[in-house]
């Protein structure tokens, strides 16, 4: 999975406004990290495709996610069932929640054992990303876990 340079990488990513679902500063800021951290360092490589970089674009169509990929001389969209990861992003909400709450008020030892939980739980969610790409678009696990990040910004209907 070594990449050759800048060919196998996004180097845009785009939420559709219309699926972003409101969110909290703390909300707010870990999509903007992600989004950033995402730039800086990632490795998608679509299948079929010669080489990048990439632009990005997700979204939500009906109750499913949609991936834009364009490159040179590539244009793919991927459509993906949001099913596998309902009850992860429930969790990872409930969990980021406690987390941020722990902040705030609790001891570091609190804080720190919220932190290792929602590590495990985004790591989780970032594996089953990754199969859910596989045959698809390959990533490396922390383009995943902030690809994962991204998916929780998007509303969830139904």
């Amino acid at each position: 999975m070594a990449d050759d340079g800048n060919t196998h990488r996004l180097q845009s990513v785009d939420i559709d406004d219309d699926s972003l679902a409101a969110a909290s500063r703390d909300q707010e800021q870990e999509r903007q990290i992600a989004i950033f951290d995402l730039l800086e360092a990632n490795y998608f490589a679509p299948a079929g495709a010669d080489g990048g970089p990439y632009d990005l674009k997700m979204g939500l169509l009906e109750n499913r996610l949609v991936l834009d990929v364009t490159g040179p001389g590539y244009h793919h969209r991927h459509i993906l069932s949001l099913s596998p990861f309902r009850s992860l992003v429930k969790d990872y909400f409930m969990i980021c929640e406690s987390y941020y709450q722990a902040i705030r008020n609790s001891t570091p030892q609190q804080i720190e054992t919220l932190d290792m939980g929602r590590r495990g739980l985004h790591n989780e969610a970032s594996e089953v990303l990754r199969t859910r790409l596989s045959g698809k678009i390959e990533t490396d696990m922390d383009t995943a876990r902030r690809l994962f990040t991204l998916i929780c910004a998007l509303h969830w209907r139904g």
